[in-house]
């Protein structure tokens, strides 16, 4: 299992930028993909990056060009950076981590963070 923490969230304008930060309890070196998830009001959670296996991301076309998920493996952490923010990027983003092991692969998420874009 793996504790997932999130932070970095706040209140930007547009055009602004934000750096999200997910630090795991564990080593995430083999953990089997990592990355983040957001929920507007009304909708249905979506993804935005990850990691997948190997190196390879993953990100939604709607952040494409302005979204950047990188980590840092001695620290057991995923960042997003997140440019040139739009209205749409309103908000709460979710850390996820799937774990592989006997019997499958697990989901874990963190508490989110709050991102509100908004002149």
């Amino acid at each position: 299992q793996v504790q997932l923490v999130e932070s970095g969230g706040g209140l930007v304008q547009p055009g602004g930028s934000l750096r999200l930060s997910c630090t795991a309890s564990r080593s995430i070196f083999t953990i089997y993909a990592m990355g983040w998830y957001r929920q507007a009001p009304g909708k249905q959670r979506e993804l935005v990056a990850v990691f997948t296996s190997g190196d390879r991301t993953n990100y939604a076309d709607s952040v494409k060009g302005r979204f950047t998920i990188s980590r840092d493996n001695a620290k057991n952490t995923v960042y997003l950076q997140m440019n040139s923010l739009k209205l749409e990027d309103t908000a709460v983003y979710y850390c996820n981590a799937v774990l592989a092991g006997v019997g499958g692969k697990y989901d874990y998420w963190g508490q989110g963070t709050q991102v509100t874009v908004s002149s």
